[in-house]
């Protein structure tokens, strides 16, 4: 029997439900540029930019999200949230049903990498190639390592000049993701470059919704819930990941990762690409320290490279790929 306050309680969820900025049911959709910057219009006026920036869909959500905590403590609040990333999980399962989860590969790194530096390029050209040979790409769906793994698809079928043009112009407009242009320059790309037939996967959160989510994604799944995205992107990258240069998140990453080939969580061991050897065996010597890991049998089922060489990293995430069976 539910009692009168008790459906006072479901009326005042319903209306709570109702008027939240986000979409709390999906209804199997992925977001896509147009649908999280909804109300965003570029403009030259400094002033007119950041307000329209601030209005868009995007913005409104993370605004939200600041003001009811990070961790809300409202249960009305977390119903909609938990709602909102169940849409997104079940929308992406929609999306793996037609892109197969063993094509695809997964590039982490730093999400302050500046598009002037030449990693930026690197991992823009090996996404591109890597697209083009029939993988499709997923990332964090932020800026830096992140923004350049979808530049990259987004530039596939075209020729390697026109991608590097377009590396030009997003470094010359704004090199950073703090710079004011990086979104408005990246929509530019898209009018410029229009992309129909590659797609690639962003996986972006609202935890860090202070870092925009890159629009050269073609489908976009944002969550609330950091540890479920990072989760989704290690687990659904059956064909191997790369990691670039990058801090915490990434290291975080290259571990947990680690684990899932270690106990073959998913009846798979996928390959653990590391790009940049000075980095990886100097700056943050984590590669020299899980190959003596491996040794010693404390890891096991670990595929580890290391590579400053595309050529190398595409040709050893396509012979893994004659390891798969296929039906």
């Amino acid at each position: 029997m539910i009692s009168n306050p008790d459906i006072e309680k479901i009326d005042g969820l319903f209306e709570w439900l109702r008027n939240v900025p986000y979409e709390v049911l999906r209804h199997g959709q992925l977001y896509n540029a147009e649908e999280l910057y909804q109300g965003y219009e570029p403009s030259e006026d400094e002033e007119k930019d950041r307000a329209s920036f601030a209005n868009c869909y995007d913005s409104r959500v993370y605004q939200h999200f600041m003001q009811l905590g990070k961790v809300s403590m409202d249960v009305k609040e977390s119903i909609a949230r938990s709602m909102h990333d169940h849409g997104i999980h079940t929308a992406l399962i929609e999306f793996l049903k037609t892109h197969d989860p063993r094509r695809c590969i997964g590039i982490m790194g730093g999400h302050a990498l500046l598009r002037t530096d030449p990693m930026f390029t690197s991992v823009a050209m090996l996404s591109k190639h890597l697209t083009e040979a029939g993988f499709f790409m997923v990332s964090g769906g932020g800026p830096g390592a992140m923004e350049a793994t979808h530049l990259g698809a987004w530039m596939a079928g075209r020729t390697d000049e026109e991608a590097q043009e377009a590396i030009h112009i997003l470094s010359a407009a704004a090199p950073s993701f703090k710079d004011r242009r990086w979104l408005s320059s990246a929509l530019e790309i898209m009018n410029r470059y229009p992309q129909a037939k590659y797609v690639s996967l962003g996986v972006p959160t609202w935890l860090y919704g202070h870092e925009p989510s890159t629009p050269l994604a073609t489908h976009i799944a944002k969550y609330f819930v950091n540890s479920v995205r990072e989760d989704t992107i290690l687990t659904i990258a059956f064909g191997g990941i790369i990691y670039t240069p990058g801090s915490a998140g990434t290291l975080q990453e290259i571990f947990q990762n680690a684990v899932q080939n270690h106990y073959l969580s998913f009846g798979i061991a996928s390959p653990m690409v590391f790009m940049g050897k000075q980095f990886w065996t100097e700056d943050v010597p984590v590669y020299p320290m899980m190959q003596q890991m491996e040794e010693r049998g404390r890891y096991k089922n670990l595929l580890l490279t290391l590579s400053d060489d595309p050529f190398e990293i595409e040709t050893v995430l396509k012979d893994f790929q004659k390891t798969i069976p296929y039906e």
